[in-house]
């Protein structure tokens, strides 16, 4: 069975990351949009993020795709914001039981403020068995290896959950 891919991001270094795991595992994506958009501006959108992370605030998002009930595995990724996970993501948590899922967390980071994303994913999802969260660095430009690692270490071989791929006949 396929896995959900899903994400909110800000700059597109998570939807890039969301992407690659979406060829590395043959996975549906869903992107999560917030109703009104974060500020362009670096510091407007520091100062929202943690009044709306220290406020617990669940931004309204717009309608999105697939759900997770049909999915057993569900990749969730966010920005790193403030040492945890964007509001918006966690709006979208906040909407679903999980309980017998598996959930891989990973996110976008500019090695700022760590945090423990694992942690704050498992705090929305406390029935579901949450893995390692992988923390991918913006300026990395090629996390193929990266990804594909980190599925190794959580057990999960690329494609594994399709089946493998079996290669082209040869003509």
């Amino acid at each position: 069975m396929k896995p959900l891919i899903v994400c909110y991001s800000y700059t597109g270094h998570t939807r890039e990351a969301a992407l690659r795991l979406q060829s590395l595992t043959g996975g549906d994506l869903c992107q999560i949009f917030p109703r009104q958009p974060y500020p362009v501006s670096f510091p407007q959108l520091l100062e929202q993020a943690r009044q709306e992370i220290a406020a617990g605030v669940r931004p309204r998002l717009l309608v999105m795709g697939p759900g997770p009930q049909p999915y057993r595995t569900i990749f969730v990724g966010s920005p790193n914001w403030c040492g945890t996970i964007a509001p918006p993501l966690a709006s979208w948590l906040s909407h679903y039981d999980f309980s017998g899922k598996i959930l891989f967390p990973f996110y976008s980071h500019c090695d700022g403020v760590r945090g423990d994303l694992r942690e704050a994913v498992r705090r929305f999802c406390p029935k579901a068995e949450v893995k390692e969260a992988l923390g991918i660095l913006e300026t990395e430009t090629a996390p193929e290896d990266v990804l594909g690692q980190w599925l190794a270490r959580n057990g999960v071989r690329p494609n594994a959950v399709l089946g493998e791929r079996k290669a082209p006949a040869d003509p």
